[in-house]
């Protein structure tokens, strides 16, 4: 075993890929297992970084790991699933396509603050194809009574997929990247509907995130607290997100 693979495996533990699928156009669901996701302390909006390169002399370190959405977990079965997202062509993408059942995987776990919160009585929750699993797990940690609306946008519909369970809860649109200006003419179709204490989850592209969170703090006045951001990718940047 090569040293970088055995400082893997010390520090962050073996995990093998169990399933996998292609679940869209551009997309893989992922299926991992070990024993030690059985006792893993989750929390709905966890994130995992994963190793995806271990080893290959051509990953630099910003191509080495990638962070991706806990989509799904079964303590009771010690698996977790993701969704990867190929477009992109990245590091990220090329181990997705070429990874195969069997294959050892090394991760651990990021948490933050996107994660689920169940403390408002209605949600909005807008996203791209990368934050597509994200948000999924967020739907389905709400509470029953909360009412949930949704844009999910993506170029190309047919990229977009349904959640683990086989269902599509969630509203889809086609609009190209960066569709800001679309995005509010729905959001203002959609916020008078919303009742009681309201809250927003914004995630995937860096500037309609950026542009959303201005637009509710400016435009409709909502608190810093009903408004959570997450940047998943920037045009810009190479690198972990």
């Amino acid at each position: 075993m090569g040293i970088v693979k055995s400082i893997l495996k010390l520090l962050l533990g073996e995990n093998i890929i169990a399933e996998k699928e292609k679940i869209s156009e551009g997309a893989y669901r992922i299926q991992l297992k070990s024993n030690s996701i059985k006792d893993a302390d989750f929390e709905a909006g966890n994130f995992l970084r994963v190793a995806v390169g271990a080893g290959e002399a051509n990953n630099s370190r910003q191509d080495f790991v990638r962070s991706y959405s806990v989509w799904n977990i079964d303590k009771t079965k010690g698996a977790i699933d993701i969704a990867v997202a190929t477009h992109s062509n990245g590091a990220g993408a090329k181990w997705a396509t070429q990874c195969k059942v069997g294959d050892t995987v090394y991760f651990k776990w990021k948490k933050g603050k996107f994660v689920v919160d169940n403390s408002a009585d209605s949600y909005l929750l807008i996203g791209d194809l990368s934050a597509l699993s994200h948000l999924y797990i967020i739907n389905r940690y709400l509470k029953n009574d909360k009412q949930v609306e949704s844009i999910v946008y993506n170029h190309h519909k047919s990229d977009l997929y349904k959640d683990i369970d086989g269902t599509t809860p969630l509203n889809f649109y086609e609009m190209p990247q960066n569709p800001t200006e679309a995005i509010v003419e729905k959001i203002k179709e959609i916020v008078p509907k919303m009742k009681g204490n309201k809250m927003v989850y914004i995630a995937g592209d860096s500037r309609v995130c950026i542009a959303l969170n201005s637009y509710f703090r400016r435009e409709l006045n909502w608190q810093t607290k009903q408004i959570k951001t997450k940047s998943f990718w920037n045009p810009d940047k190479k690198g972990l997100e």
